[in-house]
C-alpha cells in the first residue's frame, strides 16, 4: 500500500512537471515578457527604495524608475545606432575577406573531390544517374510577408507591456508580496515569505553581479581592441563583454564580432590577441568574479545549470539561455523552503 502511494505521488510530480513545461512552451512569449519584467523590477527596486527614503511615494518613485529605464534604453540606442548601422553596412566587405581567406581551403577540397572521383568512378556515375527532384514553393510572397508582419506585430505588442508591468510590480510590491503569502496555508506562510525574500535577494545579486562582470569585461575589451586599432572598438568591446555573460555559448558569441571586424585589418598576431583577450576575460570572470558575486547566492551545481540551459533554451530559445539560471535558482529556493521538496533542493545544490 505504501509503495503504491509513493508511486502515485511520484507519478503526480512527473505529470505536474510535464504540464508546467507544456504551459511554458505554449505561453512562451507571455512568460518571457513577464520574467523580463520581473528582472527589470528587481533591478529598479533599489532606486524606488532610495526615493521612498526621501519621502517620495512608491507610485511616483516607480514612475521615475521606469522613465529612467526608458531614457537609458533610448540613450543606448541613440549612442550605438550609427556604429551598429556602419558595422552592418561593412559586413559584406568582411564576408569577402573571409571568402578570400578560405578560398585556398575550398580549392583543396575541390581537388580532393576530383581525386576521389577518379579513384571511385562509380560514385560519380551514380550521381549522374540520379533523378533530379524539383521543389516548388507553394507559398506566395504576400502570404509570407503577411505571416511575418503578424508575428512581428504580436511580439512588439507583447513587449510593449513591459514598462507597464514593471511599473505596477514596483508600485504594488508590498501589496503583491502580502497577497501572495496569503495564498498559502497559515502554517506555510512563514516559509513562503522567507522564499520570496530569498528570491528577491538572489535576483538582485544575479543582476548586479552580471552587470559588474559585463562592465569589467567590456572596459578591458574596449581598451585592448582600441590599442589594436580595431574599427568600432568601443561598440565591439561592449557587445563582446556582455555577450560573454551568456552561459557556455557566451565565449563563442563574444569572439565572433571582434574577430570578423579584425579580418583584413589585423595580422595573425592581432587576431590571436583578440581571441586570447576574450578567452582570458571569460575564464577570469567564470573562476574569480562569478563565484564572488553569484556563487553564494545561486548555489546550483554545474549539472543542474547545464540541464536548465538545455531545457529552457529548448523551450524559450535565446531568451531561455538568459533566464535559465535565475529561474532555476528561484526554483531551488522554493524547494529549500518547503519540506516535501527539500530533497529536490539538495539535489540541485552545489
Amino acid at each position: 500500500m505504501q509503495r503504491t502511494m509513493k508511486a502515485a505521488a511520484i507519478a503526480e510530480i512527473v505529470l505536474g512537471v510535464a504540464v508546467v513545461l507544456v504551459i511554458c512552451y505554449l505561453a512562451k512569449l507571455v512568460l518571457v515578457t513577464l520574467l523580463v519584467s520581473v528582472l527589470l523590477a528587481f533591478m529598479l527596486e533599489p532606486l524606488v527604495a532610495l526615493l521612498k527614503r526621501v519621502r517620495i511615494p512608491r507610485s511616483i518613485g516607480a514612475l521615475v524608475a521606469v522613465l529612467v529605464l526608458l531614457g537609458a534604453c533610448w540613450g543606448a540606442t541613440y549612442f550605438f545606432y550609427s556604429s551598429a548601422v556602419s558595422f552592418v553596412h561593412d559586413l559584406p566587405s568582411y564576408s569577402q575577406k573571409v571568402r578570400g581567406m578560405i578560398s585556398p581551403v575550398v580549392k583543396q577540397t575541390k581537388d580532393l573531390k576530383q581525386t576521389t572521383d577518379k579513384i571511385i568512378p562509380s560514385a560519380t556515375e551514380a550521381s549522374k544517374k540520379a533523378v533530379p527532384v524539383k521543389v516548388e514553393n507553394t507559398g506566395t510572397t504576400p502570404d509570407f510577408v503577411t505571416k511575418n508582419v503578424g508575428m512581428v506585430t504580436e511580439v512588439a505588442l507583447t513587449l510593449s507591456f513591459i514598462p507597464f508591468l514593471v511599473y505596477f510590480m514596483l508600485s504594488w510590491l508590498d501589496h503583491g508580496r502580502d497577497r501572495t503569502v496569503q495564498l498559502f496555508r497559515p502554517d506555510l506562510r512563514s516559509n513562503a515569505f522567507t522564499a520570496l525574500r530569498q528570491i528577491s535577494v538572489m535576483m538582485r545579486g544575479f543582476i548586479l553581479g552580471n552587470f559588474i562582470m559585463g562592465i569589467f569585461m567590456s572596459l578591458i575589451s574596449t581598451v585592448v581592441f582600441g590599442l589594436l586599432g580595431l574599427h568600432y572598438f568601443y561598440f565591439l568591446g561592449i557587445i563582446s563583454g556582455f555577450l560573454s555573460l551568456v552561459p557556455y555559448l557566451g565565449v563563442a558569441l563574444a569572439i565572433i564580432p571582434p574577430l570578423v571586424a579584425g579580418l583584413g585589418t589585423l595580422n595573425s598576431t592581432g587576431l590571436l590577441i583578440v581571441v586570447a583577450t576574450v578567452l582570458g576575460l571569460h575564464v577570469f570572470s567564470l573562476n574569480v568574479l562569478y563565484p564572488k558575486f553569484l556563487g553564494k547566492r545561486l548555489q546550483l551545481n554545474p549539472l543542474v545549470v547545464t540541464l536548465s540551459l538545455l531545457i529552457w533554451g529548448w523551450i524559450w530559445g535565446a531568451p531561455g539561455l538568459v533566464l535559465a539560471v535565475p529561474v532555476t535558482g528561484a526554483i531551488k529556493i522554493v524547494c529549500d523552503n518547503f519540506r516535501p521538496l527539500e530533497r529536490f533542493g539538495e539535489w540541485m545544490g552545489d
